[in-house]
């Protein structure tokens, strides 16, 4: 196709040389990189999330989808929602949609919440030490974060609930214990990262 007419050439013929935008013109062409770019870093993020979950499967309450959450909050804020419910998506279809995995519809956005409160322009000296302690908190309360929807699902009254939460608090720590390690992986994984999705 060619971008420019001749002289003499009608006011037509110039129209009908001007490339149709829906069919790729330099002005919506500079725009696809970028959205194709972030479905693909998405659909990724998604599927590492849930094969790194599957992969330390065997290890009881240590994973690194707390570390994968609070790093594309950092990077992407509102966007990185998208492959935290890939990942829920794909959990949700490999368990058969099973009441365990009822509380993972929210419990994921409440560390996506907590990181997006932290401060933007926080220095890295803070953020080595908050990244991995916020992290580490939310792996400390992940049971009670679930203890809501188990109580409705499996008809629980409070004391029960709250009984079902202490039980778990070995593992809470455990959780803990692993997210706080994860969680040291955020900044210099978030730096590399905001490079990568601004160039």
């Amino acid at each position: 196709m060619r971008w420019f007419t001749q002289k003499g050439k009608t006011k037509d013929a110039r129209k009908q040389a001007i490339p149709d935008r829906a069919a790729g013109s330099p002005g919506r062409a500079l725009r696809y990189p970028r959205k194709l770019r972030d479905m693909a870093v998405f659909s990724m993020a998604g599927a590492m999330m849930f094969c790194s979950d599957l992969l330390l499967d065997a290890l009881p309450n240590v994973h690194l989808i707390g570390m994968f959450t609070m790093l594309l909050t950092l990077t992407y804020r509102c966007r990185a929602l998208i492959p935290i419910y890939i990942y829920v998506m794909l959990t949700a279809l490999y368990y058969g949609f099973a009441l365990s995995v009822v509380p993972y519809f929210y419990v994921w956005t409440v560390l996506w919440g907590m990181t997006m409160l932290l401060p933007r322009n926080i220095s890295d000296l803070a953020a080595a030490f908050a990244y991995p302690l916020v992290c580490s908190l939310h792996g400390l309360i992940f049971g009670a974060l679930c203890a809501p929807s188990q109580a409705l699902l499996f008809g629980l009254n409070f004391s029960q609930m709250i009984a079902w939460i202490v039980a778990g608090l070995p593992f809470d720590l455990v959780h803990a214990a692993g997210n706080l390690a994860a969680g040291l992986l955020v900044l210099p994984l978030s730096k590399i990262l905001k490079k990568i999705s601004v160039s």
